[in-house]
């Protein structure tokens, strides 16, 4: 099994802008770390359910029919729509009353379970690092699965904690609202993006 490469690949892969790091660097800039690191919780266990999912054929049930697949990426996509018509609504009400920590969580955990990008990834590309002569294939499914959680969530850790340190210089008094304004339509191009990113 050859761990190391996996390992690398993975941090290549999360360190690609996409639609995680979009949404998880304006979320923490508007809302602050607390949220932020939630809404990574909500990544994570994402990714580990499709990754557990992917073991019991599930991902590659997602990759060969097209339905599934399809119903996945417009639910995404709307998901993530109906997240920015709620930030832009948001903004106009008074200061602090952001999204929470628990909503945030919630909200990044279904984002993620809906992606289907995920999916291909645990089907196309990990099984390119098994070998099954070191042992059973459902084992090293679960190692890189792990790996691959594990890198994802530092790197989205460390941009929340880029992003919230920006914070206090970047949304103060009146630009807070803007601020929120433009979380919402960075949601809104997240979801563009994402729907664009898992055409077929």
């Amino acid at each position: 099994m050859r761990v190391l490469e996996f390992a690398l690949a993975s941090l290549l892969i999360e360190l690609t802008p996409g639609p995680n790091m979009a949404y998880l660097a304006t979320l923490a800039l508007a809302e602050g770390r607390r949220t932020g690191l939630a809404a990574v919780a909500g990544v994570m266990l994402g990714l580990a359910g499709i990754g557990l999912a992917s073991m019991f054929g599930l991902a590659t049930l997602i990759q060969t029919v097209p339905v599934a697949y399809d119903g996945l990426r417009y639910g995404g996509a709307a998901f993530l729509l109906y997240l920015a018509w709620e930030a832009w609504r948001g903004a106009g009400e008074e200061s602090g009353g952001g999204s929470g920590a628990s909503q945030a969580f919630r909200r990044a955990l279904v984002t993620n379970l809906l992606n289907p990008k995920a999916a291909a990834f645990y089907v196309l590309v990990l099984p390119l690092f098994l070998t099954p002569e070191a042992g059973a294939v459902t084992g090293q499914t679960l190692l890189l699965v792990l790996i691959y959680v594990i890198v994802a969530t530092a790197v989205h850790a460390m941009i929340v904690l880029f992003a919230a340190a920006l914070r206090p210089y970047l949304v103060e008094g009146p630009r807070e609202r803007l601020v929120r304004r433009l979380l919402a339509v960075s949601i809104a191009l997240v979801a563009v993006w994402f729907f664009w990113g898992t055409r077929r």
